[in-house]
């Protein structure tokens, strides 16, 4: 065999030692979000009339009026949004979210039977949420979801002026509204806090506690201001070439990407070199390639 195909084969070797280290880490998170999302469900909302947003929320209220259990509803409704997710976003989220979901279903039937932790329903829906909202996040990371109104969603999104976010709270709100009629109007309010504890969760779950900020920096002392944050905050940045709309001057631009946790001590840096400097702070969910690993700082 010639060193070219040796090469060639050990390439071919580690990518596909790579891609089952990834698969079988997919699986594992899968599992992990599928068991926690089931226990906030069994051990906190579903024994206390809470509900959760879409499909979930219909599958409970179903459930609650006809007696059939949980699992077979949260199977059944989301069939029909697997295939649309099939067809419209690709097989390996479809067939993702279906292992996700019979993982759910599956657990809500196991442990249904377990008493709940809590009978006060505030603290069902603020650790039932924060619990749901792990288990989502986990799940989404890892590439598929449980609840089909997102597929919709997503769908809708790309023919519609609103966005993801928009569309889920729309049929949200009916489904929760009609959590009202069905188990009154306060179990309808719990459900909206553990809605939004869920929600916040899932966003912290996702991108984490340390979530990733961008930063532009624009001052007549870049250079100076460049080089410490490297020597400071032992980030990394990138000058861009700008231009002044008014003046025409030339305007060197920094870019760089920080953590929420050092935004406080950047924001002191420039109030130490250049407090009249531009600065514009957004959120990125994610970051990736780069020289975004942080150096050692002095």
């Amino acid at each position: 065999m010639s060193n070219l195909s040796a090469g060639a084969e050990q390439a071919r070797s580690q990518h596909q030692k790579i891609t089952r280290i990834k698969f079988i880490r997919r699986i594992f998170f899968m599992l992990v979000g599928s068991a926690l999302f089931s226990i906030g469900l069994e051990i906190f909302l579903v024994p206390n009339n809470i509900i959760d947003g879409g499909v979930v929320g219909i599958s409970i209220i179903l459930s609650h009026l006809t007696k059939i259990p949980l699992g077979v509803f949260l199977v059944i409704l989301n069939l029909p949004f697997l295939l649309l997710g099939y067809k419209q976003i690709g097989k390996t989220f479809a067939i993702s979210t279906l292992f996700s979901v019979v993982l759910m279903s599956i657990g809500t039937s196991l442990l249904h039977p377990v008493q709940a932790i809590t009978i006060d329903p505030l603290l069902a829906a603020v650790f039932g949420g924060i619990i749901l909202g792990i288990g989502v996040g986990l799940v989404i990371r890892s590439g598929g979801s449980l609840d089909g109104t997102e597929i919709v969603a997503i769908v809708f999104s790309k023919k519609s002026p609103f966005s993801v976010g928009e569309i889920v709270m729309f049929f949200n709100f009916f489904i929760l509204a009609s959590a009202g009629f069905v188990f009154g109007w306060d179990h309808a309010m719990y459900s909206l806090i553990a809605y939004y504890i869920a929600f916040k969760m899932i966003d912290i779950t996702i991108e984490g506690l340390d979530q990733s900020k961008a930063v532009w920096i624009i001052s007549d002392e870049s250079d100076k201001i460049g080089e410490t944050i490297t020597f400071r905050l032992g980030r990394g940045v990138t000058y861009l070439k700008g231009e002044g709309a008014f003046t025409g001057d030339d305007k060197k631009v920094i870019f760089s990407v920080i953590t929420r946790l050092e935004e406080a001590k950047l924001k002191s840096i420039l109030d130490e070199l250049d407090p009249k400097a531009f600065l514009a702070i957004g959120n990125i969910h994610d970051v990736k390639g780069g020289r975004f690993k942080k150096k050692d700082i002095h």
